[in-house]
């Protein structure tokens, strides 16, 4: 089958399809599924995606930052067993990023093992090399689209090529890369979800992911409908194919368009779990998919992966990939 008869597929044909895609996982990683957890650290934003309620100009959003000294005892003395990683997220912030992060990855990294996440926009070349120094080793910068001119649609940041750049600048410089795309998007079309595979296919990356669009209540696209959990499986599937060793997580977005859809995920070849860890005061402000979220706690991570049939991984993130740039031993 092509590219566009999978991401069509249902029935008979999606189902061989995923469990190929979940047999490429489990050829690569056996049956075990990563455990992270995730802290949004601020909600401020200096960009305008049309698709994020966290834009700059969405003045009914409360911003708020928190400070470094609040996620790390939530870190060191609240966090779940299962997790071995941390993935730190925040709007594009280079305020919250010198104040907040960079000092906070500093004090992880000396007090923990954790592998450290980021996922903090498209910042300059410093602040990429601060965070680095600090001890982060695994950086997140989606791309969205693949289309240049339905990125420029979306007005995601800047402009595709100088996405594209950052991220082959971030792997350049020794970080370890994950991006990805929103299946579903406004005026997407087949072409352009293609183009975008295309894409992710010819970057350096470790990891990749993709997210059905949520039409937020406080963005331009409130109107529009949600992407499919269908075409988001495929996706995922189709993601997997294209590179057995990427890093390819669930994201909870696919409980809000389907009710099975996370474990659906990790059955289409998805290899990584979220545990969401921001103080439940702060979540709703947080609206990277919509205000009502579904919190992905210890619990459901749990009962998701033991679902698909899968078990938590006893190594992080950061240490796998560590461990396949290690020379082979005589």
């Amino acid at each position: 089958m092509d590219r566009v008869e999978l991401l069509r597929s249902r029935g008979e044909a999606q189902a061989a399809f995923h469990q190929q895609a979940r047999q490429r996982r489990d050829t690569v990683f056996g049956n075990t599924v990563f455990v992270r957890g995730v802290v949004e650290v601020s909600n401020v934003c200096r960009e305008n995606c049309r698709y994020c309620a966290m834009r700059r100009d969405n003045r009914e959003l409360d911003r708020y930052r928190l400070s470094a000294e609040m996620i790390l005892e939530l870190l060191l003395e609240h966090r779940p067993a299962s997790i071995t990683d941390i993935d730190i997220q925040a709007g594009e912030d280079p305020v919250a990023v010198r104040e907040i992060v960079v000092p906070l990855v500093h004090e992880l990294r000396q007090q923990t093992d954790l592998g450290i996440t980021l996922c903090l926009g498209t910042l300059a070349a410093e602040d990429f090399a601060l965070l680095r120094e600090a001890g982060a080793d695994y950086y997140i910068l989606k791309i969205e689209t693949g289309d240049a001119a339905h990125y420029r649609q979306i007005e995601a940041p800047g402009t595709l090529a100088q996405r594209v750049a950052a991220v082959e600048n971030l792997a350049a410089t020794g970080w370890k890369v994950s991006s990805g795309l929103i299946a579903g998007l406004p005026g997407q079309t087949e072409e352009q979800l293609l183009e975008t595979f295309r894409l992710l296919e010819r970057l350096p990356l470790a990891g990749c992911s993709v997210s059905p669009f949520i039409a937020g209540p406080q963005t331009p696209f409130a109107d529009d409908s949600n992407g499919g959990l269908e075409l988001t499986l495929n996706c995922v599937a189709l993601l997997r194919h294209l590179n057995p060793q990427w890093i390819i997580p669930a994201v909870s977005a696919m409980r809000l368009v389907g009710a099975e859809g996370y474990v659906r995920a990790l059955n289409a070849g998805a290899n990584l779990t979220t545990i969401n860890l921001t103080p439940p005061a702060y979540r709703s402000s947080y609206p990277i998919y919509t205000r009502d979220r579904f919190i992905m706690d210890e619990e459901r991570v749990l009962e998701a992966i033991d679902r698909a049939g899968c078990r938590p991984s006893t190594i992080g993130v950061a240490d796998h990939l560590r461990n396949l740039a290690l020379p082979a031993t005589a």
